[in-house]
């Protein structure tokens, strides 16, 4: 059980705050306990949940990838709450539990993934264990495979996912 109770979903009264759980609910991540502990504060509920929806299934980066880098990140995170949720979306759009896992343990290596993958999986890991490592020479090399945008909306996922888990994990979720 977390340390925060999370509020039933039908007592959610703000309409906006419910159409935004419910989007979050059909995507998978969050679930419905994370959901319902942020509701406890509607205004800053849906803001999180509308950044988060933003950064993880909208955009123009790969939704599938995004899903990778979210669950490797976790991972490295040791946070057991957004380690095992999975983005719908991504599964239906053929993301598999073999595929996460080579995204985790072994992208480098894996001919499923493209060089631009293999940077976008880089730059998660470095964003978390060595951010000092992420120079002009990096952001050059990021430049070959996504525009400025995409790096941006990169960046923006990876660090808005790195403070949700380590939220999470802090709840006792």
């Amino acid at each position: 059980m977390p340390h925060i109770a999370p509020l039933q979903l039908d007592a959610i009264a703000d309409p906006e705050l419910r159409a935004l759980v419910d989007e979050a609910l059909a995507l998978g991540v969050p679930d419905e306990t994370f959901a319902g502990i942020i509701a406890r504060v509607p205004d800053h509920a849906k803001a999180l949940l509308r950044a988060m929806l933003m950064s993880h299934a909208r955009g123009s980066v790969d939704h599938r990838l995004k899903e990778i880098i979210r669950v490797m990140l976790a991972g490295i995170a040791r946070d057991p709450y957004f380690s095992q949720l999975r983005s719908r979306s991504a599964i239906e759009q053929g993301l598999t539990e073999d595929l996460i896992a080579a995204g985790i343990a072994r992208y480098e290596d894996d001919p499923r993934f493209s060089d631009a993958d293999k940077c976008a999986l880089r730059y998660a890991e470095r964003m978390y264990l060595a951010p000092e490592s992420i120079d002009a020479a990096f952001y050059g090399e990021m430049k070959k495979h996504f525009t400025e945008a995409q790096i941006m909306e990169l960046g923006a996922f990876i660090a808005f996912h790195f403070g949700m888990q380590a939220f999470a994990r802090t709840l006792g979720m």
